[in-house]
């Protein structure tokens, strides 16, 4: 089992808070596994165990707790009134109306409450609506190229475990299909199964997707294009174009379902000089490589762009507000945004030709501000910085805490 300590210190630097800990994510990227590595920490940091009440909800075991009031009696019952509580609720969706349980044991002074769902049902916008304002969300992603490394004992070369960790998947389950003797069809089988749950559960019935055949249309569209500047009407446009007629709404709806599933991810636009959000221009992101592959195969190329993805996701994993940005008609491919201050990030696959690396410092040297500006490349060469911009190899930096 991979330690995921970045996200079980998020845990419990809110341990023992008035907020309902809510841990949201793309389905299998590892929301009940992270609980139990929660739990874990705390029985090692002075908990005890019958402090500890954990109910997963897909558990038929627990099948009589699926109305709210059963639940909340249920745990109630086993609460110590003279310790604090530590209740974790694993996929709550399937209760019905949760929220009269969740905020009824929220107001428990002894009661600490983490719980995870779904995604299709547990979206920012409900849950500010059902649970008023009283959690904070962690949101989990699928493993990082660092966590993805730690699983392999002694020396493994970074440039193999690169490629496995793009074509295998960064989805937990992977690692453990892929030591089987029949592990690539059983990865694919496995990618296979996410994939069409998140389409058929989290989309096709929460947005009621009439033509599915559509739907899988614009998303091997978005899979192709992933990094692309695209807009809704350019969407519709290439579908159009290629036989598959489709109205602007549609197109908005369906991306709006794939984006509540997290399987995707939208970049808006920033001018770095007027210093403002613009409205018009979008890239979009897929959440792990490995189901890119899946669905358009591993002959695809476009390495640059796969790579641009990985650092995008890594960047949202490390807590950044993410733009792409444009100056003087040059583009940075993240303005990275914590605490109110920016840093810069140019990602190539390669730059060592002069004409690739002077195009792609302009942009940055056109930046007038003193902030941190990187250009990451997969050149296996020793940093080295270009007035005050540091050039680092990306394996490099996705293996950094």
């Amino acid at each position: 089992m991979v330690k995921r300590s970045f996200f079980v210190s998020q845990l419990a630097s809110f341990r023992d808070t008035r907020l309902i800990k809510v841990v949201s994510g793309v389905r299998r990227c590892g929301k009940s596994t992270l609980l139990e590595l929660y739990r874990r920490y705390l029985l090692e940091n002075d908990v005890q165990s019958k402090q500890i009440i954990s109910i997963n909800l897909e558990d038929s075991d627990f099948r009589n707790l699926l109305d709210p009031y059963k639940l909340h009696d249920y745990i109630k019952a086993q609460l110590n009134p003279k310790m604090m509580n530590y209740v974790f609720l694993d996929e709550i969706q399937n209760v019905n109306d949760y929220q009269i349980a969740v905020n009824s044991l929220f107001i428990k002074k002894n009661v600490d409450l983490y719980i995870t769902g779904s995604n299709a049902y547990m979206l920012s916008g409900e849950l500010a609506t059902l649970l008023s304002g009283r959690y904070v969300e962690i949101h989990l992603f699928p493993l990082s190229f660092r966590e993805y490394c730690s699983a392999f004992s002694g020396h493994v070369e970074l440039s193999r475990c690169y490629r496995d960790y793009l074509l295998n998947s960064s989805f937990p389950y992977t690692l453990e299909l892929a030591e089987r003797e029949d592990g690539k069809k059983q990865i694919r089988n496995y990618l296979g199964g996410i994939y069409n749950t998140v389409l058929l559960k989290d989309i096709v019935a929460r947005k009621r997707v009439a033509d599915v055949l559509m739907l899988e249309s614009l998303v091997r569209f978005l899979f192709d294009n992933i990094g692309c500047e695209i807009s809704t009407k350019k969407i519709t446009d290439s579908m159009t174009s290629t036989g598959r007629k489709i109205s602007v709404h549609t197109v908005e709806n369906y991306l709006s379902g794939l984006i509540d599933s997290f399987i995707m991810y939208r970049l808006g636009r920033f001018d770095i000089k007027g210093r403002q959000h613009l409205k018009t221009g979008s890239k979009y992101y897929i959440v792990d490589p490995g189901l890119r592959y899946f669905l358009l195969g591993s002959q695809i190329g476009d390495e640059g762009r796969v790579l641009e993805n990985v650092i995008f996701i890594e960047l949202c994993r490390r807590g950044y507000e993410l733009s792409f940005g444009r100056i003087d008609n040059a583009e940075v491919d993240f303005v990275a945004v914590k605490e109110g201050s920016p840093s810069y990030f140019q990602v190539a696959l390669t730059a060592r030709d002069k004409t690739t690396m002077e195009r792609e410092l302009r942009p940055l040297n056109n930046i007038r501000d003193h902030n941190p500006k990187y250009l990451l490349t997969l050149d296996d060469d020793p940093p080295a910085s270009y007035n005050g911009i540091r050039r680092i190899n990306a394996l490099d930096w996705l293996l950094e805490d």
